[in-house]
């Protein structure tokens, strides 16, 4: 940590950009890790005093808001605590990266585009909770309502590590409000996580495997946005892998976005190869549809969230699509951890 502050302060240190940042983003993660521990042990030290300050008062109402106080430190010191150990396991990698995120909707129509668009927004509360930065790089909306897919990009500490217990087909049963005789529906929708890969990783692009496609942004407009062929769409041939983007209002800011994801996906494509457990990473996931689902949300005719991997479940449904996920993320990082 003092030798990359020592780095930043030197001279020359913005000469080069990206090794400036490079450098600047794994200070801030080691940051994310020791700046917790130092905090619990600072409030374990605390809450210890106001609780041998209580244990000194005369018996009466000062020595019972005395204690009142010490247990609820003790409370939020348990709380903290719990979060910091759940940081330790992400122990992999990449868990310490940035994720480009995308969620695509089934099979179902209207139904599954606004079943997708209320993932997206499930997954953006999620990261302000936390603090993470959520750049939209690419939506395609609904015929009606809601969104056949949207890819973005989730900055913070540890983004990739908690984003991937994520990854998957969520499906949803409840009363549809765009069926007019109030019938249950069932819908699906799947969420892609890779994490953001740097430029020391080697991943071979040849120009000849790409077909690279540009078209007019949709979307709310500007000066540039909508009137130019600005977006970008970017399709690797070998594996039939697609990326794009229309957040930028060049047509080059957006091939650059393009390329830094398709990096990562092909990274991610070739580890997942080798594990030769495509289904479970990235690869095929296969059919968005019924037995693939990794976690089903149900809200008629009663309200449930149960993740099928680990049998995590809550009747909190409003709280979970507000963004409330701790409970299922820290469940599959423990059962994964002890598989």
């Amino acid at each position: 940590m003092e030798e990359l502050e020592a780095i930043s302060a030197s001279p020359g240190f913005w000469d080069d950009p990206n090794k400036a940042r490079a450098s600047i983003e794994k200070s801030n993660q080691l940051k994310a890790l020791l700046e917790p521990f130092d905090q619990l042990e600072s409030d374990a030290e605390e809450t210890g005093i106001l609780l041998e300050l209580a244990a000194g008062e005369a018996e009466g109402p000062h020595r019972t808001a005395a204690y009142r106080e010490a247990i609820d430190r003790l409370d939020k010191l348990e709380a903290d605590y719990r979060r910091f150990e759940l940081q330790t396991l992400l122990s992999e990698r990449f868990d310490a990266n940035n994720a480009y995120l995308t969620i695509n909707a089934g099979a179902g129509g209207t139904e599954s585009c606004d079943w997708a668009a209320m993932l997206f927004r499930m997954y953006t509360r999620f990261c302000e909770r936390r603090g993470y930065r959520v750049d939209l790089l690419d939506m395609q909306r609904g015929d009606e309502a809601g969104i056949k897919s949207v890819s973005f990009f989730v900055a913070g500490p540890y983004a990739y590590g908690y984003m991937k217990a994520e990854r998957g087909v969520h499906r949803l049963v409840r009363i549809s409000p765009f069926d007019a005789a109030k019938r249950r529906h069932t819908s699906f929708a799947a969420l892609d996580v890779v994490a953001e890969v740097d430029d020391a990783i080697e991943i071979e692009i040849l120009d000849k495997d790409l077909r690279v496609d540009t078209y007019r942004s949709s979307g709310a407009g500007g000066q540039h946005v909508n009137k130019t062929d600005s977006a970008v769409r970017i399709v690797h041939l070998p594996t039939g892998i697609v990326v794009q983007c229309q957040a930028e209002r060049s047509q080059h800011a957006n091939r650059d976005k393009c390329m830094k994801m398709l990096r990562a996906k092909l990274y991610e494509y070739e580890v997942d190869k080798k594990r030769r457990e495509m289904e479970k990473f990235y690869g095929e996931k296969g059919e968005i549809a019924w037995g693939r689902q990794i976690r089903s949300y149900v809200l008629q005719p009663y309200t449930m969230v149960k993740d099928h991997r680990t049998d995590f479940e809550t009747g909190q449904v409003d709280a979970v699509l507000d963004g409330d996920l701790d409970g299922f993320i820290e469940a599959y990082l423990r059962s994964n951890r002890a598989s």
